[in-house]
């Protein structure tokens, strides 16, 4: 055999070794015929799959529920591997690729979830089971007001600078932008009185967010409370993605006890109504204060008890609650302008029924001393 050879044959009492390329062959012979060989293959066992790495990390807080969730392996993840679990479960799709399994939600977390990721333990291949946690951040303020001045709810435009437009149409582009929004400015209406503008507070909750956030509720057949909460979000950023404008303008109205009493109420920029009216005598005064209208009927039974103890039973129309038991509304009297009510704010009838048209459920009625 030539130097060039790979396979090295050793004979020696009756049996060969031959090493061809790494693998080795023992051969042994029996007079002039061989035995069958036997062949013995070293191989290497791969370690038990096991988590490397989650993002959003353990314990990550104020996530956007929006963003991906990835589990990285010290290894390719095997086909027959189930995924990893999610809790709460929400609608999106997981895919492999290499030693990564990625989540990519449909539409996000709710805000302010607890999310847990749980890899399972598949037997002897995999290291015992993996657990991590996330919680998703609260939906910006500033968002909710952005949507509510595009939908007309609020006596403002708003208007995203170049390139913050979000996806028309698009539930998951409305949700992204729910927790991380985009730039943009807010242009007001003019013919609202400044005592109006002066309870707006960018970024930050204010009266005005209520009162719209009550007209809002109203118009999807939910209890007018002012409260942005998980149900009205989710209704929000659905309209915004379809486009759903409010469809009653928006008003303003301002009870004032200084004598003349009056009631002047603005809708859509201008003022539509200002005449006399009655609050609060000493007895039973309306509460100062600004208030969003919560209830609406056009004709009643008002039934209580006057300051001297006895009980009265008064039909009146064009009704329309701001707080508690105080509703502007029509009621029989000789003379307006003067505190002669029980809390209410009385209008002559013509007045009452003008009114009941232009103060829309979450309409904000501020009743000044």
């Amino acid at each position: 055999m030539g130097s060039a050879s790979r396979t090295t044959v050793i004979l020696a009492s009756g049996a060969a070794l031959a090493v061809a390329g790494g693998l080795t062959v023992f051969a042994v012979t029996s007079g002039h015929h061989a035995a069958p060989t036997s062949v013995t293959r070293m191989t290497t066992a791969r370690p038990p799959l096991r988590v490397t790495s989650v993002t959003p990390a353990d314990g990550t807080r104020h996530v956007n529920g929006t963003d991906r969730v990835t589990v990285t392996f010290n290894q390719p993840l095997p086909a027959s591997a189930p995924f990893p679990r999610l809790s709460p479960a929400v609608p999106g799709k997981w895919a492999r690729a290499g030693d990564t399994a990625t989540f990519t939600p449909a539409t996000g977390f709710s805000p302010g979830s607890h999310v847990r990721v749980t890899v399972p333990s598949t037997g002897a291949r995999t290291r015992s089971g993996y657990s991590s946690g996330f919680t998703t951040a609260r939906y910006s303020t500033l968002r909710l007001q952005e949507l509510l001045a595009q939908l007309g709810y609020l006596p403002m435009t708003w208007s995203a600078y170049l390139g913050g437009t979000v996806t028309p149409g698009s539930l998951a582009a409305q949700a992204a932008a729910a927790y991380n929004p985009p730039s943009g400015s807010f242009r007001w209406q003019g013919g609202y009185p400044r005592q109006l503008r002066g309870m707006w507070r960018q970024g930050a909750p204010n009266m005005l967010d209520t009162g719209a956030i009550a007209a809002f509720q109203e118009s999807r057949g939910m209890r007018p409370n002012g409260v942005a909460s998980p149900a009205v979000w989710a209704a929000l950023l659905k309209a915004a993605a379809d486009g759903r404008r409010n469809t009653h303008g928006y008003s303003y109205a301002i009870a004032s006890e200084s004598t003349p009493e009056s009631l002047t109420i603005w809708h859509d920029g201008r003022q539509v109504l200002s005449t006399p009216a009655n609050t609060g005598m000493s007895a039973a005064p309306t509460a100062t204060g600004t208030y969003f209208v919560f209830e609406k009927l056009p004709f009643q039974v008002m039934q209580g008890t006057n300051p001297d103890g006895s009980h009265y039973s008064d039909p009146v129309q064009w009704v329309s609650y701001f707080n508690g038991g105080d509703a502007v509304h029509y009621f029989p009297r000789s003379s307006f302008g003067w505190p002669q009510s029980l809390g209410c704010v009385e209008l002559p009838y013509g007045a009452a029924e003008r009114s009941y048209r232009y103060l829309p459920y979450g309409t904000l009625v501020s009743v000044d001393p």
